[in-house]
């Protein structure tokens, strides 16, 4: 007859639950695993499937009772961590959204916003294109798969415990919220200073024929002025976004680290998909 008594079964429970916590912290905050069109029941899912080849290779758990206070603190801790992985690969798409946010003010089409269900608001044309360009690029380059990676070395770099964290992972992912501003600046700047040069030839054109309207014949110029440069330079944002999603990664993969309290490591330089 096999008999369990009360602490091993609360660690065996625990074994489960506080890897999962993490693992849906990530799958809920991160921009693919957590799109609003893919259904709840699929997202838990997938987590549960995560955890259930994770937590054996997971180190061992502190021997606390998951209901008591020390296991619902380590509980808040593990919801944190995954929350702020993937709060890193977002900062990435928001990076993206605010260059199509910038393009399509210069354009003049900021009239022209619709319901992304992605960031759960209203966001520009240019701007999905932009983030389903970069939802593209996450998959053919498996950074998707480089994050997945990034969750199962944290299991090691910051092991479950009832440790309080660093103040440097806060800290480091304050300044990573600063890369959505000058990231989506940089991905816009061809565009935007294009549309300069042609506003600034529209406005000589006007001095030189004031007879001209510049209300009627401005904003079908800067807008087929718009999409030309867009689809000019469409082929090189594929290395500045690629660069973007990998600094992404490894801000997740060295955020562990900050919460633990081990320093800045250097950052691991990425992986070809061909060469995995």
């Amino acid at each position: 007859m096999l008999l369990l008594s009360a602490a091993e079964i609360n660690t065996w429970i625990a074994s489960l639950i506080w890897p999962l916590t993490r693992i849906l912290g990530l799958v809920t905050a991160s921009p693919f695993f957590g799109n609003a069109r893919i259904p709840q029941t699929v997202q838990l899912s997938l987590g549960v499937m995560m955890a259930v080849a994770i937590a054996p290779l997971v180190p061992a758990v502190p021997a606390a009772d998951p209901a008591s206070w020390a296991g619902l603190l380590i509980l808040a801790k593990e919801l944190i961590t995954g929350v702020a992985m993937g709060f890193a690969m977002r900062v990435v798409f928001a990076a993206v959204e605010m260059a199509g946010e910038i393009s399509s003010l210069t354009m003049g089409l900021g009239f022209a916003s619709f319901f992304d269900p992605m960031s759960q608001g209203r966001s520009s044309a240019i701007s999905q294109f932009l983030v389903w360009i970069a939802t593209l690029s996450m998959l053919v380059a498996n950074v998707h798969l480089l994050l997945l990676e990034a969750l199962a070395e944290s299991f090691f770099t910051l092991p479950i415990a009832a440790d309080a964290f660093h103040g440097g992972g806060f800290w480091a992912l304050a300044t990573w919220g600063a890369k959505i501003f000058s990231a989506g600046l940089q991905l816009a700047m061809p565009l935007v200073a294009a549309l300069l040069i042609v506003n600034v030839a529209l406005g000589i054109l006007t001095r030189a024929a004031p007879q001209l309207n510049l209300f009627g014949i401005g904003f079908p110029i800067t807008l087929s002025a718009g999409f030309l440069v867009l689809l000019i330079g469409l082929p090189y944002l594929a290395t500045p976004m690629m660069n973007l999603l990998h600094q992404g990664t490894e801000k997740a993969r060295h955020l562990p680290r900050a919460f633990a309290g081990k320093g800045d490591l250097p950052a691991r330089p990425a992986v070809p998909p061909a060469q995995r």
